[in-house]
Parts: structure tokens; sequence; C-alpha cells
């Protein structure tokens, strides 16, 4: 998915299939995962839709700390608030030490959600 600013130029933002669609807005994932990425002590993110009964999904976070750090979620939390709208901040941080790939290095969301469940 993407979208065509006025001069023409196509900005890509995420695949359809991970956008998380919350109270009728769209979020896409890479967006929340580039701010987490921007804190020292995270050495991968990535971050998928949770069904919630409410808003249709909210947003879930799974956060590998570089060796040797620690991070905490209020970190996390104050880092997203100062970097993107509140409602695209994760709702949960799962901590995790590696994130499911395949061969080619794609982290597998959809071991993500299975996570979830």
């Amino acid at each position: 998915m993407g979208e065509i600013d006025i001069e023409g130029y196509l900005t890509l933002k995420d695949r359809s299939k991970d956008v998380i669609i919350s109270g009728g807005s769209n979020i896409y994932p890479r967006e929340v995962e580039e701010v987490l990425l921007q804190h020292d002590g995270i050495l991968e993110a990535s971050v998928v839709g949770r069904p919630h009964a409410d808003w249709g999904e909210e947003v879930i976070s799974f956060i590998v700390c570089t060796p040797g750090t620690s991070v905490s979620e209020d970190e996390l939390e104050k880092l997203c608030l100062d970097n993107i709208a509140r409602f695209k901040r994760p709702k949960k941080y799962h901590f995790v030490d590696a994130l499911p790939k395949n061969n080619y290095g794609k982290v597998l969301k959809t071991e993500l959600r299975e996570m979830l469940e």
C-alpha cells in the first residue's frame, strides 16, 4: 500500500495484509516499527494487529533487545507518544529473544499472530 504526493512521487507504506485497522483508522506497522527502532536498546521490532472487541484490532509489538541491555515499557511508551499518534502506539510490548524469520530473513508475522492466540 502506498500514497502519491502532490509531485507525483509514490511512497510505499506497507503490505496491505499487514495493515492494522483500529477504530476505522489504518495503522502501518512499518511506521510504528521505525519509531521503536529509534531506541538504542532495541535490536529488532515487529508489530502486528490483535483482534479487539471494540476497536477491530489493537497494535501489539514484539521486541528483541540489544544484547546486554534492558528496555522498559515506560521508555517505549514515551518514545511512541513523542513520535506517533497516541492511537498508533502498541498496547502491549512482548520482549522476545528472537523474531521468527523465513530463509530470506523476513519476519513471519503470521507466526507472531499465532503466538498471541
